[in-house]
């Protein structure tokens, strides 16, 4: 966690804050191991509100379109599989937005 809050803090324009939203995963928890940079805040989401974090619709998304209709045999195969359907996603930018958008949820700048 703290290299990756090290590299996003390198890319938080200067004199500017980013705001890192965070589920409640361990990881994201563990405040006396977190170096926090001083660029960046963090937000915890309220426990089991799963609306409000658009990683939840990519889990669902993946489940349904790639990885819901096989079956695998052992633990790599497992992994290929998840590791197909991660960079499937990752390589279509409307895919991503039409699944992480929220028609509530604006920012303007």
């Amino acid at each position: 966690m703290n290299l990756h809050l090290a590299e996003i803090s390198t890319q938080v324009a200067p004199g500017s804050v980013a705001a890192l939203i965070c589920d409640g995963a361990g990881w994201h928890q563990r405040a006396s191991e977190i170096k926090l940079p001083d660029n960046i805040v963090l937000l915890p989401l309220p426990p089991y509100a799963p609306e409000l974090n658009p990683m939840e619709n990519v889990w669902e998304y993946l489940r349904g379109n790639k990885l819901s209709a096989g079956v695998w045999n052992t633990y790599d195969e497992i992994l290929e599989a998840c590791a197909d359907a991660w960079n499937w996603f990752v390589n279509d930018v409307a895919r991503i937005r039409s699944v992480g958008t929220r028609e509530w949820a604006t920012v303007n700048v």
